[in-house]
């Protein structure tokens, strides 16, 4: 059930592309709660494969493909938007390209992605609730705000310019959350990769 749920995941953004690239504010502003759900759906998943004892490398893997595409399709789209600069989507690509690789190893060895680190530090920075959960808030905040800013821009309204800041403010927190629970993966994990 929980799997069905991460691959519905993927409609789910169709949808949400639908509704930004449509000409209509409505529709675009329909997009902000349907982001929300779609990024809900992803806290859902994981609560409902951990409740019914459904936890699975597969699972697992499946998860981290399902939040990459969310990401970086929504990091794309909000930058070709004009919403956000090039260097946004470049760095989550670079970074994810990177730390995913070397996770992918993983799986070959039975283990989880995350279990590739040695320093509590680095499992800390990369698997701590705290960190997880701060990292997922400021990249929902984030694209809800974007796309809250899009339909109210194209409705001529100017909230779209008052949230145009809080939303930038989100997402280079975003991007510094990516960064940093990036780097112990790219600095830890190949030694573990050569051991």
């Amino acid at each position: 059930m929980a799997n069905k749920i991460t691959l519905s995941r993927i409609p789910l953004l169709v949808g949400i592309l639908f509704l930004l690239y449509s000409s209509s504010a409505l529709a675009q502003g329909l997009a902000v709660p349907a982001i929300l759900i779609l990024i809900l759906m992803d806290t859902l998943d994981g609560s409902l494969a951990r409740a019914r004892g459904e936890e699975s490398l597969l699972g697992s893997v499946l998860d981290i493909a399902a939040d990459r595409t969310v990401e970086y399709v929504l990091w794309v789209t909000f930058m070709y938007l004009g919403l956000i600069p090039l260097v946004i989507p470049v760095v989550v690509l670079v970074r994810g390209t990177f730390v995913d690789a070397i996770r992918s190893v993983a799986p070959a060895r039975g283990l989880k992605p995350f279990e590739l680190l040695q320093s509590q530090l680095g499992r800390f920075l990369v698997g701590s609730p705290w960190l997880r959960t701060s990292f997922a808030v400021a990249k929902a905040v984030a694209f809800v705000l974007l796309a809250a800013v899009y339909a109210l821009q194209t409705a001529g309204n100017p909230w779209g310019e008052i949230l145009f800041l809080p939303a930038q403010i989100a997402s280079w927190l975003a991007v510094a959350f990516c960064l940093v629970r990036g780097l112990p993966v790219l600095l830890e994990a190949p030694r573990a990769l050569r051991e």
